[in-house]
């Protein structure tokens, strides 16, 4: 079959063998599969995403020097299954599968692995128990997005976020456009969206924030203590004062009125939830800097490279710093769902498709964010 290799960081067409499914496994047809984020940095960077890999046990990240097929966002339709599947689903019904197979026993990171080949190919292997069936006549482009759609769900559910909470995305490229798309799904009421880019500006109002900010010409952080955060250390200080002050005035003992203001959750100041959706080094401790007190940053852009932060800023705001990594099988199920029920639209992230000889191109236009944010790779199309 045809497939696109990569080798030192080149692409190239080769002709490689044919898979077969083993045991649990399916073999898919490739009708689209996307360009992520994480396939830049794999491009250029594998040896450093191996030894980072490798330090949490897992040594088959792809090498430099390996040829590596990758492409881990897919959608195919059934060709053939593999010994021991229970064949839920007929030849030709399309599927969406969770990037992760088994090969001789040992579970790889399909498209990132020499042991696991990715779907920038005619042909892709998953397993039968991580494929989820299409659903509603969703067309392939935005099914292929429901991988990068579950990475985004899974940042939102890790931060806990409520309706009426604040949410900050930094960074609007595509996984901040699918947090954005996401945080208006469950129903958060302000979301605000911050890019140098004026098209990714664009695509984050169409995607549901409320407010787009240019960081050259404002702050995303701007009039958030009129919106009744806390934004500085005196502002707390008064707080803490004040509510004493209060306390005492009663003739009530204080201790219980204050246990039942922290069951009220009356004690707690306000915070904003903000996503780090860049993955560049400086971005956490630019967020911490200027961050109100007590926000909660989820951690979601990949950076490559070695960062470093003064954590006594972070202490003296009491921030909490999350970093989230892929999803569970019940949020990549959900994000299916959202796509085909319309509670999530991701047509406005898709901004070109290339057949298999044009990923190349693609990745450097890739490179300017007023040209492109989501490529998918038809592998119809040589």
């Amino acid at each position: 079959m045809k497939a696109v290799v990569c080798h030192h960081g080149d692409f190239e067409v080769q002709d490689v063998a044919e898979p077969e499914p083993g045991k649990g496994q399916i073999l898919l047809n490739v009708l689209r599969c996307g360009i992520c984020g994480s396939d830049l940095h794999a491009r250029h960077h594998a040896d450093e995403l191996a030894e980072a890999t490798e330090r949490v046990g897992y040594p088959h990240i792809m090498r430099s020097h390996e040829h590596v097929v990758l492409g881990h966002e897919f959608v195919g339709e059934i060709a053939d299954y593999g010994a021991k599947t229970h064949r839920r689903w007929k030849p030709g019904k399309r599927v969406v599968a969770m990037p992760m197979r088994r090969n001789n026993g040992v579970a790889h990171l399909t498209g990132l692995s020499t042991q696991a080949p990715g779907a920038y190919a005619e042909r892709v292997l998953v397993e039968e128990s991580l494929a989820f069936p299409v659903t509603n006549g969703i067309s392939d482009d935005h099914a292929a997005l429901t991988e990068p759609m579950a990475v985004s769900l899974h940042a939102v559910n890790r931060s806990e976020i409520r309706r009426r909470d604040t949410a900050i995305v930094i960074g609007c490229g595509p996984i901040g456009l699918g947090v954005i798309a996401m945080l208006k799904a469950k129903g958060v009421r302000h979301i605000v969206a911050s890019d140098y880019s004026p098209t990714r500006r664009n695509l984050a109002k169409a995607m549901g924030a409320h407010v787009v900010v240019d960081p050259s010409q404002g702050s995303p952080y701007e009039g958030l203590e009129k919106r009744g955060f806390v934004v500085d250390a005196p502002q707390l200080f008064d707080m803490a004062l004040d509510g004493m002050a209060m306390l005492r005035m009663t003739p009530l003992p204080w201790e219980p009125l204050w246990r039942a203001a922290e069951v009220a959750g009356v004690t707690k100041p306000k915070r904003p939830v903000i996503f780090e959706c860049v993955g560049i080094p400086g971005m956490i401790e630019s967020i911490v800097a200027d961050a109100p007190l007590r926000s909660c940053i989820v951690v979601v852009g990949v950076c490559m490279k070695r960062d470093h932060f003064f954590p006594v800023n972070a202490i003296n705001k009491e921030i909490d710093l999350r970093f989230t990594l892929g999803y569970m099988p019940i949020e990549f199920r959900d994000a299916l769902h959202m796509i085909a029920e319309g509670k999530v639209n991701v047509g406005p992230m898709i901004t070109g498709t290339v057949g298999l000889s044009g990923v190349d191109d693609a990745f450097a236009a890739l490179g300017n964010p007023e040209q492109h944010a989501k490529i998918l790779i038809d592998p119809g199309q040589l």
